[in-house]
């Protein structure tokens, strides 16, 4: 079961778009009973280190003389390893701290390999009513929530508001989280903007080849009332290749043969106003925001389907999880709780600028931050939508992105219906190998 569980983290590792630190370091040692061992995939000097300095403070000072928790910072590397590498030896050695931070398209591999514990009779008091529908999503597996996203993310529709109105597209025509654009309204805006502007409308990033591909296009399956998987994460087959995915490649290979977006795009296109639209996630406000303020830009929400006309937004990222190995059950809890509140969560949005996990952390900041961060906090609070919880995710998101490529160089591969049957065989297959 290990060896299995540690083959996929491999994959995983090179596979998914995550976020990083640069260097580590330890908090040394206590005899304390009441310590608690935390591992951590980013830097103490990170903007997110310091938020989570803060929060362990806090936890220090309102638990002193009952729990103490103790962090070791293990920053990731760029294809990724690093932390997993410390994570997998950990699981072979039974070296396991209390408490790890995993991703969120890890909790099916994790928690069926028997490395954590579900949290479910320790969050009693938690108010998890209150905690964002994608988070319980990317937590639970097979019925029990073992793993508390401590942030959250989301993508959308970058403009630029002079290239729009330049294009003659006013204000009145922009779309909101109530009604957004279906696809045919989203690619008559497509053409406005070709049309004026003599190039793509839009960066898709179809050109990543990673888990971002992923990440921002399962929502337009999603929306037209497809899936990737079964809800159980067992059946690919049936699943991947049925009507509704279809219909969404056919969808995504159009606006490439209508020149709507790229295969080979500009880099940084859209921050130096080559195009008009850029499908990016939240992190991108940050570098507009500091290193190309002369472009006046908006986030806009996804299109949805003509046939169902529903609103889906992607969302994920890190999460807190406790190791079924540790003997301090309560006190590995109660710090999962602390850091996962509201003003924990407020803590890490502000000093991270990451998106909030809870409803009522959203409410208290919404005037401490930008109108664009606004809108992806409201956008995840009405459309969000966590990956897939299943054990052979990397496989499964691998065959996904490789799909979504293969239909963009529609030269080679213009079969979208046997792209579909060919991806949802490789899915499959990695399913039934991983639940052997």
């Amino acid at each position: 079961m290990k060896k299995r569980f540690l083959g996929m983290l491999a994959v995983c590792a090179l596979g998914l778009v995550l976020f990083s630190g640069c260097s580590s370091e330890s908090e040394g040692k206590s005899s304390d009973s009441g310590e608690i061992k935390i591992w951590v995939q980013f830097s103490d000097e990170t903007a997110e280190g310091k938020a989570w300095e803060e929060i362990v403070k806090g936890f220090n000072k309102e638990n002193k003389g009952k729990y103490k928790a103790v962090t070791e910072y293990i920053p990731r590397s760029g294809s990724g390893g690093g932390y997993e590498d410390k994570v997998n030896a950990a699981i072979t050695t039974n070296s396991l701290p209390d408490v790890i931070t995993l991703d969120g398209p890890n909790t099916a591999a994790y928690a069926d390999s028997g490395v954590l514990a579900p949290l479910d009779k320790y969050l009693k008091d938690a108010d998890m009513d209150d905690v964002l529908d994608s988070i319980i999503q990317q937590g639970t597996y097979k019925d029990k929530f073992y793993a508390f996203g401590f942030s959250e993310s989301s993508v959308g529709v970058y403009y630029n508001k002079k290239m729009f109105a330049d294009a003659g597209i006013t204000d009145a025509e922009l779309p909101t989280l109530d009604k957004p654009w279906t696809w045919t309204e989203f690619q008559a805006i497509c053409k406005k903007l070709k049309n004026k502007h003599g190039g793509p409308a839009i960066d898709l990033q179809l050109a990543s080849g990673d888990e971002m591909l992923t990440y921002a296009y399962t929502p337009f399956i999603w929306s037209n009332g497809g899936d990737v998987v079964n809800k159980a994460g067992t059946k690919a087959e049936g699943v991947f290749n049925d009507k509704q995915t279809v219909e969404v490649l056919s969808f995504i290979q159009g606006l490439v043969k209508k020149g709507y977006t790229t295969i080979s795009p500009i880099k940084k296109g859209f921050e130096t106003g080559k195009y008009p639209m850029l499908l990016s996630g939240s992190w991108t406000m940050a570098d507009l925001d500091e290193n190309y303020k002369e472009i006046e830009y908006g986030i806009l929400p996804y299109p949805v389907s003509d046939t169902t006309k529903k609103l889906v937004s992607p969302t994920g990222s890190w999460q807190l999880a406790m190791t079924s190995k540790t003997e301090k059950k309560d006190a590995s809890a109660a710090f999962i709780k602390y850091a996962t509140n509201t003003e924990s969560s407020r803590i890490m949005s502000l000093g991270n600028s990451v998106l909030p996990i809870r409803n009522s952390t959203i409410e208290s900041i919404k005037g401490e931050v930008s109108e664009n961060m606004r809108f992806l906090m409201e956008q995840n609070q009405k459309s969000g939508h966590a990956r897939p919880v299943v054990v052979a995710y990397p496989q499964v998101s691998r065959a996904f992105q490789q799909a979504v490529q293969d239909i963009s160089y529609y030269e080679e591969n213009p079969d979208v219906e046997k792209v579909a049957d060919t991806k949802a065989q490789e899915m499959q297959q990695a399913i039934d190998t991983s639940l052997k």
